[in-house]
């Protein structure tokens, strides 16, 4: 049974803007780029089919590395109802270390002032001897970094004088 965790930010811009920033997948995974204590040191880097990552049915491949281990992990876009939200799940045997599958995406609603903007994860644990030794322990906070970041960097994107 998958593990659910999202984190909520306030944006003072509109829903259709926050939309569009997020809907580029580099934009939304660039904590993953860059080398964090998160990663071991490591970064990943993207892949895409000729969608972009923008259509349901896109893929999204990502390839890298963290404490020093190979990563890998095939997403396909299965939800985008502009500018409302976006959602998106691994298919085929992720490669990662303290996460499995996944169902991932985020929520826009319009509200006064701007959107709130809800990124969530639905986790599995990884079935390897070492996901499953590590990932009950490193798992939640891990996807709680992720979910994060996605979320405080759209939030500080719009933040910087970028709303509309």
């Amino acid at each position: 049974m998958p593990t659910n965790l999202e984190t909520l930010v306030h944006i003072a811009a509109p829903a259709i803007a926050v939309f569009a920033r997020l809907d580029d997948q580099t934009r939304l995974g660039a904590h993953m780029e860059r080398p964090s204590p998160m990663m071991g040191g490591g970064r990943m880097t993207f892949e895409f089919d000729g969608r972009r990552g923008q259509a349901i049915g896109s893929h999204i491949k990502m390839g890298g590395s963290a404490f020093g281990i190979s990563l890998y992990v095939d997403e396909v876009v299965t939800e985008r109802e502009p500018p409302r939200r976006k959602a998106w799940e691994t298919v085929g045997h992720p490669r990662l270390l303290v996460v499995g599958a996944y169902r991932m995406g985020f929520d826009i609603t319009p509200v006064a002032g701007g959107s709130d903007l809800r990124v969530w994860i639905a986790y599995n644990l990884p079935p390897g001897l070492l996901g499953r030794w590590l990932g009950p322990f490193l798992a939640p906070f891990y996807a709680k970094w992720c979910v994060g970041q996605m979320a405080r960097d759209a939030a500080t994107y719009f933040a910087q004088s970028h709303s509309l």
